[in-house]
């Protein structure tokens, strides 16, 4: 089993910055995809970032140049620093481990999630 913690979240003003960490623990595999999502109140959830074991990321294009997702395998940690924060990036944050598991080649963890706020 695997599990997800994220933490970091909390209330900006426009244009602030916040760092979201998520850390896992548990059954982790040497290859694996991390990635941040985010779901605002009546809309479905979206992603934001993903970065994989080997370091490669990319990202949703609302958040280009604003976001910067990296992790430590050493802590088995995922980061995602949020500059220039906008109102409509208030949302919760999700944390997702994609990984082989139990005989699957791919299997979703999913942490808590962590709420996001910006306002004006």
């Amino acid at each position: 089993q695997v599990q997800l913690v994220e933490s970091g979240g909390g209330s900006v003003q426009v244009g602030g910055s916040l760092r979201l960490s998520c850390a896992a623990s548990g059954d982790i595999k040497s290859i694996n995809a991390m990635t941040w999502y985010r779901q605002a109140p009546g809309k479905q959830r979206e992603l934001v970032a993903a970065i994989l074991n080997l370091g490669i990321t990319s990202y949703a294009d609302f958040v280009k140049g604003r976001f910067t997702i990296s992790r430590d395998n050493t802590l088995n940690t995922v980061y995602l620093q949020m500059n220039s924060l906008m109102p409509e990036d208030t949302a919760v944050y999700y944390c997702n481990l994609k990984q082989p598991y139990s005989g699957a080649p791919s299997y979703d963890f999913w942490g808590q999630g962590t709420q996001v706020t910006v306002s004006s």
